[in-house]
């Protein structure tokens, strides 16, 4: 986005969907990618949006959104996990930075939300750190069988919801922005086929549509 008053965030929600919608269209402008952007941003930063996702290698948030240097702040784990570095991470985006827009990126193929199914399901062991990523995903996939899901998207759902309710619950500055109009936090899909961003959730955001799911 260009210099000047901070957008809202509905502003910030439509320029991240619009990028998200040259990028499927296969028509991306890349905008804020060449020599003269990368000047303008050594002094200082001011993103549009925080966009917390999946580490997977086919998410790459200023691709599939169309955007370029200094439009998001990215911070990324595998199955978007929360931790307290992750989400001081994204309260500076908000309270430092001024991001109006809080991003939960989900996918679909999510491995960490995979092996999570296994180990509940069939009692798949996990090693290392990799069994701290699947307690922390377990409550969604619980939450998603209570449910009576079944389908894949509809773990996947259920988990982008929960992290999106998690970052409420959990930060004061987070629920406060919000609470004040300063910010709003969704909830996104991504569909690794044809690329599109599919709205699951919002909190602080006025909307003409239902979320799906």
């Amino acid at each position: 986005m260009t210099a000047g008053p901070a957008p809202t965030p509905r502003q910030a929600f439509d320029t991240l969907m619009a990028g998200n919608s040259r990028f499927v269209a296969g028509v991306p402008e890349h905008p804020n990618q060449d020599a003269a952007r990368r000047a303008q941003v050594v002094a200082e930063q001011r993103p549009f949006a925080v966009v917390f996702g999946c580490s997977d290698s086919r998410l790459a948030a200023e691709i599939i959104f169309d955007r370029g240097l200094g439009d998001l702040f990215v911070v990324r784990t595998a199955g978007h996990v929360l931790g307290p570095e992750v989400i001081g991470s994204i309260e500076y985006g908000v309270s430092v930075l001024g991001c109006p827009l809080v991003v939960v990126l989900g996918h679909d193929a999510c491995g960490a939300v995979a092996a999570t199914r296994d180990a509940v399901d069939h009692g798949t062991p996990a090693t290392g750190y990799v069994r701290d990523v699947i307690e922390r995903v377990t409550p969604s996939v619980l939450a998603a069988r209570a449910a009576g899901s079944t389908e894949n998207a509809d773990y996947i759902t259920a988990h982008t919801r929960h992290t999106a309710d998690l970052l409420l619950d959990r930060s004061r500055a987070l629920a406060g922005a919000v609470a004040a109009g300063r910010a709003a936090i969704v909830g996104l899909t991504y569909r690794l086929a044809d690329g599109t961003a599919n709205l699951v959730s919002a909190q602080g955001l006025e909307l003409t549509t239902t979320p799906a799911g």
